[in-house]
């Protein structure tokens, strides 16, 4: 598929058919991490794909339901999450390296460029994704459920939860549709977005 149609295709699912996502096809969309870009080549994303159908239902669970009961069930629809992670330590470990460092010191980081490649991960599954011809929504972890989801799953202190992806073959979603921010808000013009040379 072509990157202008799999940018045409992209968009956030909140309802699957429940249909399993054949492990291999999740491999292939996890394997983007390693081509991810990433600061210094510090490598700091990680990827935490759940499939096993027991914690997809503890996830569920813990996500609660929609208030709407005509809204169609998000996470218990979804045969997959993939949590993108980032682990700050991988920065500050090849930024003390003797090639990176700026005076003997590391350098000063002006943005935590260890949320701007989780970010750029973040997109790679999404792309990947689409491209495998399924359908993905992200969704963020709340401060309150951080603890609950590093419990349930394991992750370890040293990882930063950024967000979840729910990856599967995409059902039809009118209810979530035409609440969606999408459905609501305007799509902001080129102009507004962009600028040439100066602000």
């Amino acid at each position: 598929m072509d990157l202008r149609d799999i940018l045409r295709r992209r968009r956030m699912v909140r309802h699957y058919t429940g249909e399993a996502v054949p492990r291999e096809t999740l491999e292939r969309i996890v394997a983007t991490v390693r081509r991810a870009p990433s600061a210094g080549f510090s490598q700091g994303q990680r990827l935490l794909v759940v499939d096993d159908p027991g914690l997809l239902t503890d996830l569920a669970a813990l996500a609660g339901g929609p208030d709407d009961p005509d809204l169609e069930p998000w996470f218990p629809s979804a045969p997959a999450h993939v949590l993108v992670l980032t682990r700050e330590g991988d920065y500050h470990d090849r930024y003390q390296s003797e090639d990176k460092l700026r005076e003997g010191e590391e350098v000063e980081w002006p943005v935590p460029f260890w949320y701007v490649d989780a970010g750029a991960t973040l997109m790679l599954v999404l792309l990947t994704a689409v491209d495998e011809g399924l359908s993905a929504g992200v969704y963020g972890v709340p401060v309150e459920q951080d603890a609950a989801f590093r419990a349930l799953l394991g992750i370890p202190d040293d990882l930063r939860i950024v967000a979840g992806v729910t990856i599967g073959r995409g059902a039809p979603d009118p209810g979530w549709s035409g609440k969606t921010s999408r459905a609501t808000q305007r799509r902001r013009s080129l102009d507004e977005l962009v600028r040439w040379n100066t602000w």
